[in-house]
């Protein structure tokens, strides 16, 4: 692919690696460090005039560090002369604070999308936003990929029940996402109706839908610290339940989630990888990867084209 360069940020390197290997390419030569006051640097270590720019670069890990890097490579690539700076951000920073709840709450949400367009961002390439109205934050061209084809193909080779299957929405935020699955599928979903006391602590849950005696798939798209995540697998079992799995495609698993799941009755949370899972896996034997790499590198290869970027919405690329 000619006049096409691909830089990673340090939040997530092996998947960047995988995304250049299904390219075809190289990944970009950068020096990445820190400053002895915590000041990020940055070095381009080849040239980029005139090229088109991917940089890979997830919201995980240190995400306020991630974001800088992030920026700062944007900025460095846009006045080395590149032709045009896609910023591809598999896990949206801040994408959980996209609305003014109350009083005095900053919309941080659209504050990053300010960011990413001030700092020379041409295009952002992203997945499965927590809000879809996220894209609206921006004045430059936003493609939101949706796991949903990923996760339809592991449902059919890895549940053999799933024809007799409920999808589950935790909350009424993911109606719209688990109705989709559910209709792909051409099974019944239910859903879970949460009342919080405040961030991250849910204080009642009700259950809408009937889930006895068949497998219940809890679809959501991001967890956190998973109290609200087991809270829904208890829930679901005592309703009868036969198994339960949970399929999300952020795994941010902040403490103590990890203890919270080996210790449930989940059968297994399948997550994406665009967040690094490698030693959450090792330690949680019950999370499960699915590999979006080749959806992401789809996406690069259709956009450095000028192709549609659709068919990826219904389809797993090869």
């Amino acid at each position: 692919m000619p006049n096409i360069k691909i830089f990673s940020g340090s939040s997530h390197i092996s998947l960047a690696r995988k995304v250049a290997q299904r390219l075809g390419l190289e990944l970009g030569k950068t020096q990445l460090k820190k400053f002895a006051n915590g000041e990020t640097s940055v070095e381009i270590g080849e040239s980029v005039r005139g090229e088109d720019v991917y940089i890979i670069q997830s919201g995980s890990g240190e995400v306020n560090d991630n974001l800088m890097e992030l920026l700062i490579m944007i900025n460095a690539c846009k006045i080395a002369s590149a032709f045009s700076v896609t910023a591809v951000i598999p896990c949206y920073p801040y994408a959980r604070q996209d609305k003014k709840d109350r009083s005095r709450a900053p919309i941080s949400a659209k504050l990053v999308a300010n960011m990413l367009s001030v700092a020379g961002a041409d295009h952002i390439i992203t997945m499965d936003l927590h809000a879809s109205q996220i894209q609206g934050f921006f004045d430059i061209p936003v493609d939101n990929l949706y796991a949903e084809p990923a996760v339809l193909k592991w449902i059919k080779e890895n549940i053999s029940d799933w024809k007799n299957c409920v999808i589950v929405s935790p909350d009424a935020g993911g109606t719209k996402r688990v109705a989709s699955i559910a209709d792909s599928l051409n099974v019944e979903f239910a859903l879970i109706h949460k009342e919080r006391k405040k961030a991250n602590e849910v204080s009642k849950m009700v259950l809408v839908g009937d889930v006895k005696d068949r497998a219940s798939i809890v679809v959501d798209d991001m967890a956190d610290t998973c109290g609200t995540l087991v809270m829904a697998v208890d829930k679901l079992r005592e309703a009868g339940a036969s198994k339960v799995y949970a399929i999300v495609t952020h795994g941010v698993f902040s403490k103590p989630a990890l203890e919270r799941l080996s210790s449930s009755n989940i059968e297994a949370v399948v997550v994406t990888n665009t967040i690094p899972q490698r030693e959450k896996i090792t330690e949680c034997p019950k999370i499960k990867e699915i590999d979006i790499s080749n959806i992401l590198a789809e996406a690069i290869r259709r956009t450095h084209n000028g192709e549609s970027v659709s068919y990826l919405f219904s389809h797993v690329p090869l």
